[in-house]
């Protein structure tokens, strides 16, 4: 008999596409500024000499197709279209030519953000959680294994709110690679399968209000959706 006072949740987790298999999630990292033209409408620099990232709780994981409530304590509630990269087998302190074998597969993601909250704590240097790690604030698809996505390169990512494009670009168009991003994490944490790294989103974000819904893709991957209710 277990001593602990309530029951765990146990780890959200995904389809994997053609197979009956389920991709538990432990970790999602996701990574800032990674597109130029999205720093820029941010009214920030690129940081070419690092990556940066924040995290979110793998509790606040949605399922793609989903219908929920606009969050409370924002009045700004932004979408964010990302690709996302998702690992198969363990990872640590990579060189950039050793990563390729330890990703499963790929999936379309989207990082949901309390905007007025995260530009409060960015302009008092405060940490970004309030703005970024919230529930259901991650939105992912099922996966699609690396070997049938094929490799990265100009495949255009995309969103729409109620059938209008606002966000239109190419994966070749990420400051920091696929490999480059996967090589520098290496060296801070042990990547093991159940993490995913959403890799940052291009410019077009903007506000949803209840009573919108969004889709978006990126080309070879399962696409995603997401509708906005009410507030709670």
């Amino acid at each position: 008999m277990s001593n602990r006072l309530f029951a765990d949740p146990s780890f959200p987790a995904v389809p994997v596409l053609g197979t009956d298999d389920l991709y538990p999630v432990h970790r999602i990292f996701c990574v800032g500024r990674n597109y130029a033209d999205h720093a820029k409408e941010m009214g920030v620099e690129v940081d070419r000499e690092t990556p940066f990232y924040f995290l979110k709780n793998p509790l606040a994981l949605t399922a793609n197709g989903s219908s929920i409530p606009y969050p409370p304590g924002t009045e700004n509630y932004h979408y964010e279209m990302e690709f996302v990269v998702v690992i198969g087998k363990p990872l640590f302190k990579a060189s950039i030519d050793e990563v390729s074998d330890a990703v499963f597969g790929y999936a379309c993601g989207l990082d949901m953000t309390r905007r007025d909250l995260q530009l409060v704590a960015r302009a008092k240097g405060r940490p970004w959680d309030f703005g970024k790690d919230f529930e259901q604030s991650a939105v992912l698809t099922a996966i699609t294994p690396a070997a049938e996505f094929g490799a990265i390169g100009e495949q255009s990512i995309w969103l729409k709110v109620d059938g209008e494009t606002r966000q239109d670009a190419k994966l070749s168009d990420l400051v920091w690679s696929v490999p480059e991003l996967l090589s520098h994490l290496s060296h801070y944490y042990h990547l093991q399968p159940g993490d995913v790294i959403y890799t940052g989103t291009p410019a077009g974000v903007g506000a949803i209000v209840a009573g919108q819904s969004i889709e978006g893709g990126v080309e070879g991957l399962e696409p995603i959706s997401l509708n906005i209710l009410a507030a709670e």
